[in-house]
């Protein structure tokens, strides 16, 4: 049989072939150890190099050939085999889900769905980075030096190893260092919240070893503490649900900061949220945050002179617990099933600005 009319008698079988088994028994037939096709190119070997140029081609294009039909072909079946499939198959979804298997959004992941959609609203976006970390981008960066007394402001996770190239590493104990990777690879202006989990050698009823914090980060010309304060009174307003809000500024230090302030909410003892100021009769420390020191924005390899910012922080677990009336940090972390029934979430309750960012 000629080559050509083993091609022709081949690709018309696998045409003709109506399902995989088909296609599989043509396949062995022509491709298989003893196969139509693989025998041809077994004579290859006791050809003279001049008839092995002349068959060489033609053999290897009718494998090819042959090769490429097949692989079609499968294509084809496969398509028409899922096709009927998906037509006869059916889901009613108005069916209601069993309680027992439906599941819960986590406060804090309710919390940081909530944060994303408020800032995104407000041009931020959202930035990550490791969580182990290096001693210079967790602290020198941010005007932390090896002997300044800040340090002792964080009960680090220290590795008891140097990396490869030699630097000390420890577990982030908050999410600047996120700040200083963004800073370094973007120019400004630069508009970032970076949510995350951080990690401090601590626990109690409000502190836990590893927590989840945000901060947020602006740079750009221009950028002053009214901007700040603009930008923390409307996302309060948004994440509390309130019209209205009282915010009161208070000197404080981060060395990372200059001048630094710590933020307080006035709220009601009557509701429990944040209010305007007539109502206010208590006050509740929520964030830190200050103008970027220009030391940082230097060792981000920018001008101070040219470039400004503020910076803000707070524990997402701690927000999650103003919001939603909890009072002891340590469940958020113990996997009871009955805690999270209770205080969770239901998945198909997406937070929006547009439908609303509370439960």
């Amino acid at each position: 049989m000629s080559t050509d009319t083993l091609q022709a008698d081949t690709l018309a079988a696998i045409a003709a072939a109506a399902s995989p088994e088909a296609l599989e028994a043509v396949r062995v037939s022509a491709m298989g150890k003893s196969g139509s096709v693989t025998a041809l190119l077994k004579t290859l070997g006791g050809m003279t190099p001049e008839e092995r140029l002349v068959e060489g081609p033609r053999l290897n294009g009718l494998r090819e050939a042959i090769t490429a039909a097949l692989a079609a072909r499968k294509n084809e079946l496969e398509s028409v085999a899922l096709n009927a499939r998906l037509v006869a198959e059916r889901q009613d979804m108005t069916l209601p889900v069993a309680p027992a298997l439906t599941g819960s959004i986590h406060p804090v992941s309710q919390v940081m769905d909530e944060l994303a959609e408020i800032f995104a609203d407000l041009g931020f976006a959202v930035a990550t980075g490791p969580e182990i970390e290096d001693d210079w981008h967790n602290f020198s960066a941010l005007n932390i030096p090896e002997t300044h007394p800040a340090r002792a402001m964080h009960d680090t996770f220290y590795f008891p190893d140097a990396d490869a190239q030699g630097r000390k590493m420890l577990l982030r104990t908050h999410t600047s260092p996120v700040q200083i990777r963004t800073m370094m690879t973007q120019k400004p202006p630069i508009r970032i919240i970076a949510p995350g989990r951080v990690y401090r050698s601590d626990s109690d009823a409000t502190h836990t070893p590893m927590f989840h914090q945000v901060e947020g980060l602006v740079i750009d010309r221009g950028v002053t503490l009214a901007n700040l304060r603009w930008t923390l009174e409307t996302f309060i307003k948004a994440f509390f649900e309130v019209d209205d809000v009282s915010l009161r500024f208070r000197p404080s230090y981060f060395p990372f900061t200059e001048p630094s302030v710590e933020v307080d909410v006035g709220y009601s003892s009557k509701t429990g949220k944040p209010a305007a100021a007539g109502d206010v009769d208590k006050w509740l420390e929520v964030l830190g945050s200050g103008m970027v020191h220009p030391r940082v924005i230097s060792a981000c390899g920018l001008d101070p002179n040219e470039y400004q910012g503020f910076a803000f922080g707070c524990g997402i677990d701690r927000l999650a617990m103003l919001k939603y009336g909890m009072n002891d940090l340590r469940p958020f972390f113990d996997a009871d099933l009955r805690w999270l029934k209770h205080h969770g979430f239901s998945a198909f309750d997406v937070p929006t600005l547009s439908g609303g960012v509370g439960a």
